[in-house]
């Protein structure tokens, strides 16, 4: 039986006048869960909601077992989490080691050679190993993302809450990240927003879409994936009945509708089709030139 650990119920968050969250109810437990949703949808709130570094402004949230509003019980929450927020500051002057070294001394790993181990371990997971004694400022995007990674996963938190993780990762980069948080669901609860589909298709059991503040879906990957069958063709020409349309390699135009023309070619849809279909959005018309 799967354990909840995440709960929200009614919660909502404004920012003065504007609603960035409103009433929602989700329960998480152990696995791989990925948010989905346009910007502005709600997707960092909620995580840092979840991260404890926001109170809602209506609504209760129960992190492992306890109520965030609590300092006490804040406290031990966060030594069992781990957050990678969408954007990082880096002290200046910092190598790699020295930055997680910080964060883990934070997480109030005070015996040294236990914490330089966790902090070596961690580096090496990310694939940061080699670079271990080298300057933030010197690094690439890519590197300094994970890094931010890295200090996420010290002591392999109960509750990993990730904000963008693969972000300016190339495609070998974000697969080898990919076996690494695969690894932490199959023993933590993991929450991750991303705008990156296919790392959904790849990580992800259920996936949750947000718009607008509210839950738009909420389900399995595959029931997703499945709403989409029938409704995406390839064509040699974009039709104008199609929600997004756009020309591929091949020089074909691939389509997502909710109706096929007769006599077009189906196609097996993907979490990307899916999630536009859901959203419903109808796209700028092809470029075909």
């Amino acid at each position: 039986m799967t354990t909840t650990s995440v709960t929200l119920s009614g919660v909502t968050r404004r920012f003065g006048a504007t609603t960035v969250l409103d009433d929602v109810d989700l329960g998480f437990g152990p696995g791989v869960t990925g948010l989905l949703g346009p910007n502005g949808a709600g997707k960092t709130t909620l995580l840092r909601i979840l991260a404890t570094v926001l109170a809602p402004t209506a609504g209760t949230v129960r992190l492992l077992g306890r109520d965030p509003g609590d300092v006490t019980a804040r406290t031990e929450v966060r030594r069992r989490l781990g957050y990678l927020p969408q954007a990082n500051g880096f002290p200046r002057g910092f190598t790699a080691f020295r930055f997680v070294d910080y964060l883990a001394v934070l997480k109030e790993w005070t015996e040294t050679g236990a914490r330089h181990a966790e902090v070596r371990r961690v580096l090496g997971l990310v694939g940061l190993g080699d670079q271990a004694t080298s300057r933030l400022r010197r690094l690439s995007g890519g590197q300094q993302r994970r890094v931010a990674l890295a200090q996420a996963l010290i002591g392999d938190p109960d509750l990993l809450v990730l904000d963008e993780p693969t972000t300016g990762l190339d495609p070998e980069q974000r697969a080898s990240l990919r076996g690494v948080l695969s690894a932490a669901g199959r023993r933590s609860t993991v929450l991750l927003a991303t705008h990156q589909t296919e790392d959904i298709a790849a990580l992800c059991e259920r996936v949750i879409v947000l718009d607008g503040g509210r839950v738009r879906y909420d389900g399995s990957v595959a029931d997703l994936v499945g709403s989409a069958v029938g409704k995406v063709w390839l064509a040699d020409e974009p039709s104008p009945d199609s929600l997004s349309s756009w020309r591929t390699g091949t020089g074909r135009f691939r389509m997502v509708g909710q109706h096929a023309p007769v006599g077009t070619e189906l196609a097996e849809p993907t979490v990307e089709d899916a999630y536009l279909l859901l959203r419903g959005t109808k796209a700028e018309p092809a470029v075909t030139s």
